[in-house]
Order: C-alpha cells, then structure tokens, then sequence
C-alpha cells in the first residue's frame, strides 16, 4: 500500500496542466522493493496554477502514467481534455522525467523535468510555460514538510517557490486489506507573474475570435489594456490549504480532494479572491 501512495505522488507532482493540485504523501522518501508502473485518472472542476484559475472555467479529464525504477528514477506521461471544448482533440499533454532520493534518515529530494504541449491559442494559464525544471527538498517527521523551486520557462519566463506542511492520517479501515486516510496539507507560493502577459495576449486572440467585444477580465474592450506593466517582481501568489479523502488498497487508490486558494494582493488579477477547486482520482499499480 505504501508503494502505490509514492507512484501517485509522485505522477501528482508532476501535472504541468494543474501545477499545485498535486497530492502529497508521506511515503514518498521510501524506495520501492521493485520497479512499477501506475496508471491513473482524475477529474477536476477547473485547472489550478499555484492556486490561481484562468477567467474561464476550465473543468477537465485527464489520464496519466508513471514508471519508476528501483532506483528512484522515474518517467511520466499525461494527456488532459477540457470538458468545455468542442473539439474531440486532447488539449494538453506532457512527458517527463525524475529522480528521487533520500538524503538522509527523515530527508529526501525529488528533481524533475517535464515538458508540455498545448494548441494555440489555450485557454489554461501555463499554456505560455511548456518547460518546468523542479526540485523538492522534504523532511518527513511527524510532520512532513517540503520546500520546491521551480523554473518555468517556454514563451514567457518564470520562477516559483512552494513551502508546504502536511500530514497523513490513517483514520480506520474498512477490510483487512484496505486502510481510509486523510492527508491536510496548507502551503505558501511565491513567483513571478510573466505567464500572465503570455495568458492576457492569447485570450485577445480567442475573444476576437469568438466575437467578444468585452474582455472579461478587465471589463474593458481587448486591446486596450496594454497599459498595464509586466511584473518582473517576486511575490506572494497565493495561500493554500488542500484535503484529500483516500481508500487506499494494495494495488489502488480512490481520492477525493478539495483545495482552496487566497489569491494574494500582488497578483494581476482576482486579488483577494478564493479560488476553489474539487478534484476526484483513481490510481492503479501494476
């Protein structure tokens, strides 16, 4: 049981189409007895970037698999589809790579790359940062706590950093073979905001497209808030607080996990705005 929670961090921390709606476990500084592969499914509501949404809704499916080798080096693969699109094509996917390894008793480091592909002219906020390089350094005690840095980078160029608690409880068990658990989790992002730029062009394109004449973000018609300053500044993004609800088996794991994010001041748009998203999850370890 312990094996499938680290496949399912690990294929979770890896989403570039719903950065920040990834779980995380406790389990995942322990190395596997063999190699394993996991296969996985999840809906969410709408797509979350450090906590933040794009203006429109972006409810999705999405369909993922993780190989990790005895070793802690690991491969990733996703394909997304936005339940709002018309198109019957796949509206982002991403491959990746890493390695994790303990670094001590209580301490281990996850590093990663992936990359994403997105249609012209996407909807979602990262669309403009294909490339992520990442890292993780966790100290899992009672309470496990982690710090990650990323660099994004693609038409536009970002940084971002992630300092997170979290805690895994076993509450009971159904079976003999099956164990309920939750695991709270509340963390902090800081970044830059360059992204946003890449995002606000995209959505004139697809407003002019559609024949919208009111931008809804700014409620200004598009074209005209060009005004605006990119932000090169690192700031606050957002506060996060994350529950996820799990039956875990030896070979899968059904979760059912619900985020809130506090937009902070600094961000361009929704400032003080909570953003809420629901996110449902199947995994399967082969």
């Amino acid at each position: 049981m312990k094996s499938i929670l680290i496949i399912v961090a690990l294929i979770s921390s890896s989403y570039c189409f719903a950065q920040s709606d990834s779980s995380t476990s406790a389990e995942t500084d322990e190395v596997p007895a063999k190699s394993t592969f996991t296969l996985g499914s999840v809906y969410s509501n709408n797509a979350s970037y450090y906590g933040q949404r794009s203006a429109e809704n972006t409810p999705y499916v999405a369909l993922a698999a993780n190989y990790r080798l005895k070793s802690g080096f690991y491969f990733t693969g996703q394909t997304f589809k936005l339940l709002n699109e018309k198109s019957s094509n796949v509206s982002a996917a991403s491959l990746g790579v890493g390695v994790n390894f303990n670094l001590g008793e209580n301490f281990s480091t996850d590093i990663s790359y992936s990359h994403s592909f997105f249609p012209e002219h996407s909807p979602l906020l990262q669309a403009g940062n294909a490339d992520n390089a990442s890292i993780t350094l966790s100290n899992n005690s009672w309470i496990k706590t982690s710090v990650t840095g990323d660099y994004a980078f693609g038409k536009s160029n970002d940084a971002f950093a992630t300092g997170e608690v979290s805690k895994d409880i076993n509450l009971f068990s159904i079976g003999k073979k099956d164990i309920v658990s939750i695991s709270p989790s509340a963390s902090i992002v800081a970044g830059t905001q360059h992204f946003y730029q890449t995002y606000k062009s995209e959505k004139k394109v697809r407003d002019s497209i559609l024949g919208i004449i009111k931008d809804p973000i700014f409620g200004t018609p598009p074209g005209n808030n060009d005004k605006q300053v990119e932000k090169t500044s690192f700031d606050i993004l957002s506060y996060n607080f994350r529950l996820p609800i799990a039956y875990n088996r030896t070979n899968y794991m059904i979760e059912a996990a619900y985020q809130l994010s506090l937009i902070s001041n600094h961000v361009d748009i929704d400032k003080g705005k909570m953003n809420s998203f629901l996110t449902l999850s199947f995994y399967y370890q082969f």
